[in-house]
């Protein structure tokens, strides 16, 4: 670890949008799943939600690069528990889903606190997730092909998310809480510390000018 690598990971994470963040609902497919967490990196998501009937929820680390490690997963038992996590803090829950509700995906206000549900490769978003939905947006198509992949859908609304939020100034000053940033640089620095801290009931460490331990007290 260098001092260079510490100061990137932290100008990443004082441009991550605490308030943006993804729904999966079934998106089980690795290699689609690790193309999201890819975009979410990469327009400053920090946290994706995924509801799935399999209990391996598997990042493929060849089709991510290995940023699928940057984004946090938390996994619900089910939709509406999901949909009720993500509103409890204040954000809209919009479906990607073809209905008559449905608005042209660049017509919705991204720099408000809001949450992309994605559906399941084949059926797309369910008629539960369409009805728990605050709204829903849809990519107009003018082929022959009635819909997008769903990672390569979720990269076009969460681009423009990131356009409107640029040009609002919003990724320009840290989001997120300086505790939570410090706390996040020991989970990606030292993830087993982290891990073992945490089973422990025990503090993060701090950490130095380049990145290592700084021990309060030696651990056990």
């Amino acid at each position: 670890m260098t001092a260079r690598r510490l100061h990137r990971m932290r100008q990443t994470l004082e441009r991550r949008q605490p308030d943006l963040q993804v729904l999966l609902d079934q998106v089980h497919k690795p290699h689609n799943l690790s193309a999201i967490l890819r975009t979410c990196d990469a327009v400053g998501v920090p946290r994706a939600h995924a509801v799935s009937r399999h209990q391996d929820f598997t990042v493929h680390r060849a089709a991510s690069s290995g940023t699928g490690q940057w984004v946090a997963v938390e996994t619900h038992a089910d939709l509406p528990a999901a949909v009720r996590a993500v509103q409890g803090q204040g954000m809209k829950v919009y479906a990607a889903h073809l209905s008559e509700q449905a608005v042209d995906y660049r017509q919705v206000d991204y720099t408000k606190p809001c949450c992309l549900l994605l559906g399941a490769e084949k059926e797309g978003v369910s008629e539960e997730g369409a009805a728990l939905a605050d709204g829903h947006v849809i990519i107009p198509m003018f082929g022959l092909g009635a819909s997008l992949n769903v990672s390569v859908a979720a990269a076009v609304i969460l681009f423009e998310a990131q356009r409107q939020r640029l040009a609002a100034g919003q990724y320009e000053t840290p989001r997120m809480a300086e505790a939570e940033i410090t706390r996040t640089l020991v989970e990606w620095l030292h993830p087993r510390i982290a891990e073992r801290c945490r089973k422990e009931g025990r503090p993060y460490p701090a950490l130095d000018e380049d990145g290592g331990v700084i021990w309060t007290h030696a651990p056990s």
